[in-house]
């Protein structure tokens, strides 16, 4: 039998209900799974109506939700977009926990509409975590093309190098091997792993982290079997010829990684969450509020997001 998977509505005044319509109805989908849209089903079915699409074969509606959907403002922020979100999300985690789902594909969310509606959490990957009882999370950036995982995500710049370890460099530089392994059924993938500073540091010119937490973290992985290199200069570590060498990049900030991977894969590239108990997946891009219910939305990354939870569920 296919995987179930849940694809989470994400803001209800987003592009996610469009996009989740149409990939419900997706021919590669629907041979990869079984998809089912979780959230508002009067939401789901104003925008399929209103864009004239079909309305998904499978929704599950959380009882938790209280959205009105008559009153949703397409590209707007709103409290109630934003618990609705929260409460889509919660109920496909729960059945991934319960075993009723195999995998979740999160359309996106607004961090704004989550914060006024009392989530203390930036985005799905924390909640993901407090919902799987805890855990370190990691961000993985996928396309055929490009992959990043990054050791540090949503903080600012200023506060990367001390939060950083060697520990922590090492434990993305296994998930990412493992994930990539999994993904493109690679036994021995090599990974980058690149410097904090310019020029990987300059032999430290530049500053002392590459000596002092990266390179003991590339030693800790090739002793366990991993094949990685490092640290790399940022800068020449993601040229045509070092992606074609390398199957992953370990990025330590957010920027470092998210830059190139947007650049060269934005339309088809997916978020995966690695080290939890849950197989999530998402788009790379955000709610669109200009183009939602527009009929405009590309579906191609939410498409490859659910052919991706797919095969990582199988």
């Amino acid at each position: 039998m296919p995987p179930r998977i849940a694809l989470s509505l994400g803001d209800p005044a987003g592009v996610g209900p469009e996009l989740c319509c149409r990939v419900c109805a997706d021919p590669a989908v629907l041979a990869a799974c079984e998809p089912v849209v979780v959230g508002n089903r009067a939401l789901i079915e104003r925008v399929a109506e209103q864009l004239k699409l079909p309305v998904p074969n499978q929704i599950d509606p959380p009882q938790s939700d209280t959205l009105v959907a008559s009153t949703v403002t397409p590209g707007s922020i709103d409290p109630q977009c934003g618990a609705a979100a929260l409460s889509a999300f919660a109920h496909a985690v729960a059945g991934c926990r319960s075993g009723r789902y195999a995998a979740v594909t999160t359309a996106p969310i607004n961090k704004q509409a989550i914060a006024a509606a009392g989530c203390p959490h930036p985005g799905h990957t924390e909640l993901l975590a407090e919902h799987c009882g805890g855990g370190e999370p990691v961000m993985l950036l996928y396309d055929p093309s490009i992959a990043v995982a990054l050791v540090t995500v949503h903080q600012s710049l200023a506060s990367v190098p001390a939060s950083l370890s060697s520990a922590a460099i090492e434990r993305v530089g296994r998930l990412l091997a493992a994930a990539l392994g999994r993904i493109r059924n690679d036994s021995q993938p090599r990974i980058a792993v690149l410097g904090l500073n310019p020029h990987a540091g300059e032999g430290g010119l530049f500053g002392d982290e590459e000596a002092r937490l990266v390179s003991p973290a590339v030693a800790a992985l090739r002793a366990a079997g991993i094949e990685a290199d490092g640290p790399l200069p940022p800068d020449t570590a993601f040229t045509a010829r070092a992606r074609s060498y390398y199957a992953g990049h370990v990025c330590l900030y957010h920027d470092q990684g998210l830059i190139p991977f947007k650049a060269l894969a934005f339309a088809d590239g997916v978020n995966v969450t690695l080290g939890l108990p849950v197989v999530r997946t998402s788009p790379d891009h955000g709610t669109a509020f200009d183009i939602a219910w527009k009929g405009i939305a590309d579906p191609a990354s939410m498409r490859a997001a659910v052919l991706l939870a797919a095969q990582l569920a199988s």
